[in-house]
């Protein structure tokens, strides 16, 4: 069977999270066992997000209330790719920040200013706001329609964030909300884009053919597999459908209901 040979030749695993290995604020019950098989057989998994509501810090303290200990090292988000990016083509620049108070955290802990003085803001990033209020939206349209050259960052383009309940509106869709007032588009960091796994990928030393894009959303996690060359599994568990796989471009390398038969092809293997 082709992808039990493929998997057993991936040594990193980066995964999604919502709607690939919980839901919500709900686990699914082969996570905890999937993520130490993979120590077992010597891999490595990273949490690969776009989520940029919650700094890693949070994230770390949200998974070990679902019951995964976590550390620093294990993830990789949206919002460190950002601040990556940042430094690296406007190091200093002073930021308007429309998203949560731990994104701020996470930028201002990588050493960036975050002022909600108008007068002295030099770049935006909009995140996934979960406190979202119409005084950001203002304060970012005024920017965008007073300083038309103003840098404009998005931390990710994901238009919904899933829910146990279906979906809310998540980073894209609030950038699609502020292009029908000024009609300019965010310089987008994460997925889609390949600068988290290739980020990835340079930390811990691994190889393009070696790493693995586990993910719900063909869009984004698929897409950013394919972009950065490593093998991409889809899984139906989170917002893809078969209709939509079916419509969509980008195919993935694979296609499993869930995480789940990662760890079967795994356990296999002993």
């Amino acid at each position: 069977m082709i992808i039990l040979t493929q998997i057993k030749d991936i040594k990193l695993f980066l995964f999604d999270m919502d709607g690939t290995l919980y839901l919500g604020d709900r686990l699914f019950d082969f996570t905890c066992e999937l993520l130490d098989t993979i120590k077992l057989s010597g891999g490595k998994y990273m949490f690969m997000t776009n989520n940029s509501s919650k700094s890693v810090a949070d994230y770390i303290k949200k998974l070990a209330k679902l019951g995964i200990n976590s550390d620093y090292d294990d993830f990789i988000t949206s919002s460190q790719a950002t601040a990556y990016y940042l430094k690296k083509h406007y190091d200093n620049k002073i930021l308007y920040v429309c998203g949560t108070e731990s994104l701020k955290d996470e930028l201002r802990s990588n050493g960036f200013i975050v002022t909600d003085d108008l007068d002295k803001v030099e770049l935006i990033v909009m995140g996934f706001d979960t406190e979202l209020t119409f005084k950001k939206l203002h304060d970012v349209s005024k920017l965008l329609l007073t300083r038309r050259d103003i840098p404009y960052i998005a931390t990710n383009p994901d238009y919904v964030c899933p829910t146990e309940f279906g979906s809310v509106p998540d980073c894209g869709s609030v950038c699609d909300m502020l292009f029908n007032v000024s009609k300019k588009r965010p310089v987008v960091i994460g997925k889609p884009e390949p600068l988290m796994p290739l980020l990835a990928m340079e930390r811990f030393g691994f190889k393009k053919e070696e790493t693995a894009v586990i993910g719900d959303r063909i869009y984004t996690d698929i897409k950013s597999g394919i972009s950065a060359g490593a093998v991409t599994i889809l899984v139906l568990s989170g917002e893809t459908t078969k209709e939509i796989l079916d419509s969509s471009k980008d195919k993935p390398d694979y296609v499993l209901e869930s995480a789940e038969e990662i760890l079967n092809i795994l356990k296999k293997q002993d």
